[in-house]
């Protein structure tokens, strides 16, 4: 009786997360599927949810309208350089303020802390005016624009930190005594030691910093440095666009982040819940 029960209560469950993930994931397969209908499909009312048609031409259609292609390279371009960089500068700044002494560090960490509650929208202007005064926004060096304003960030500082605050202080000394340094104890020992925490933080970034949209917007005044963001939007505006072309662009933008949260979904929970329990 308490086994069927049990598998009752399961399977209860298993049907409400159903019924709850359905309003998420439909949008997504509205998405794929309508960048293979046929227009006349995606036009019919009551609006069909399984093509009659696969039309696999809106993809070369959207590749020969914009230049996709190129779009794709800014943006990976871009996303790796601030992915690498945040990365970069959070494991150094987590390690300082989990394991240095420093005078007033918890003030330090605090005000550290603060510059998350400044919102975007209050220093877009001022990052626009100085970038813009260094030149970064023409050629080759747009890249630069692109990413100086990102290249460090607090939260991903605030999520090492409180994983390396996990770990075991007599481990770090016994490697002290051992003649270990704090680089070579942060490489060897730390980060293989931390690592769904670190890949939480890299999905986080690559995710925001490739789904970005206001900012290359206001920087990309050369269509040959635009970002894929820019490029689905420019679909819309393009003479022979249709709703089957968009939903192409879409998909083909979709698709780096959605293999993000499939393949990296169990480093994003291990690394947000590090520092949670103790």
């Amino acid at each position: 009786m308490n086994s069927s029960s049990s598998a009752a209560s399961k399977i209860l469950v298993y049907l409400v997360l159903i019924v709850c993930a359905l309003p998420v994931l439909f949008p997504l397969y509205y998405a794929f599927v309508g960048g293979i209908m046929t227009p006349s499909d995606l036009a019919s009312y009551p609006p069909k949810l399984v093509p009659t048609a696969i039309d696999v031409g809106n993809y070369t259609s959207a590749l020969e309208t914009i230049p996709l292609a190129r779009q794709y390279l800014n943006s990976a371009i871009q996303t790796g350089i601030v992915t690498i960089c945040q990365l970069l500068s959070s494991v150094l700044a987590a390690y300082a303020f989990a394991f240095l002494r420093m005078w007033a560090k918890t003030a330090m960490f605090a005000v550290f802390m603060v510059t998350l509650m400044v919102p975007w929208e209050a220093i877009i202007l001022p990052n626009y005016l100085l970038i813009s005064d260094l030149g970064l926004t023409k050629g080759p060096l747009t890249y630069l624009g692109l990413t100086l304003p990102f290249l460090a960030h607090a939260f991903g500082t605030f999520l090492l930190r409180q994983s390396f605050l996990q770990f075991p202080l007599e481990v770090r000394d016994a490697a002290v005594m051992d003649g270990c340094g704090h680089l070579r104890f942060l490489w060897r020992i730390l980060l293989p030691l931390s690592k769904p925490a670190i890949a939480a933080v890299g999905v986080y970034v690559f995710m925001t910093t490739w789904n970005q949209y206001f900012w290359p917007l206001i920087l990309g005044n050369d269509d040959t440095y635009k970002t894929l963001q820019i490029g689905v939007s420019m679909l819309n505006d393009a003479e022979s666009s249709s709703p089957t072309l968009i939903l192409a662009g879409v998909t083909l933008a979709l698709l780096p982040t959605l293999a993000l949260v499939i393949f990296g979904q169990r480093f994003i929970i291990r690394g947000l819940t590090a520092g949670a329990v103790k």
